[in-house]
């Protein structure tokens, strides 16, 4: 790839939104801290679905952003960077929420766990706004063709999170027990996770403000 910079903060910044609570984690933990860890990656099966349909919609609509609409990755790297701030606030404010602290839920058989699954991911937001203001600017960066530039950089997106909600199906249990005894640890990763969005944030602005918006 052609900025190997902006890719490595791209890997960065797929890995902390993977770990930032949303939506999809919250259930799928849900799911397999009341149901097991089957219920869990069946959850997961499902909501893998969100991200396929959302990462090939923005595919598509960043090819055509690149060409027909001026300054428009400009507005969507300031949309992008106002994003990473409402996370890192997110992370950082008095009485924000940890993943792990997910409630049980009742017995559901795997067909409506899949399907709630990907209706979950589906309406999440985040997904939304990951795909459709945060990719699109490392797209650029990278050049080469758009289309499949943005397809690959989305499925590594799509592994971040498959990665991370994997093992929080897996080990959903056991670690919110850990971490339920040890509340220092929870407060000091949301603390290095709101530095590093506020800093990544600052860089993307920085970058999109020298060229010109």
């Amino acid at each position: 790839m052609r900025d190997a910079s902006s890719f490595y903060a791209f890997l960065t910044i797929c890995g902390l939104l993977a770990i930032t609570p949303g939506p999809n984690m919250i259930y799928v933990m849900s799911r397999s801290i009341a149901q097991g860890r089957a219920a869990g990656l069946v959850s997961l099966a499902g909501v893998i679905i969100g991200y396929l349909f959302y990462m090939l919609s923005a595919a598509f609509g960043i090819t055509a952003l690149f060409m027909h609409v001026p300054y428009g990755m400009s507005a969507l790297s300031v949309a992008g960077a106002a994003y990473l701030l409402y996370l890192a606030w997110q992370a950082i404010k008095p009485g924000g929420r940890s993943p792990f602290e997910a409630r049980e839920l009742s017995y559901e058989p795997p067909r409506r766990l899949f399907v709630m699954g990907a209706t979950t991911s589906l309406l999440n937001p985040k997904l939304a706004m990951i795909f459709l203001t945060l990719v699109p600017q490392f797209v650029r960066d990278q050049g080469g063709n758009l289309l499949k530039t943005s397809i690959t950089m989305g499925s590594v997106v799509i592994l971040a999170f498959v990665l991370v909600n994997g093992a929080v199906a897996i080990g959903a249990g056991s670690t919110a027990k850990f971490l339920a005894q040890r509340p220092a640890l929870l407060t000091l990763q949301r603390w290095f996770m709101g530095a590093v969005l506020t800093a990544l944030a600052a860089r993307m602005l920085i970058d999109t403000f020298s060229v010109g918006v």
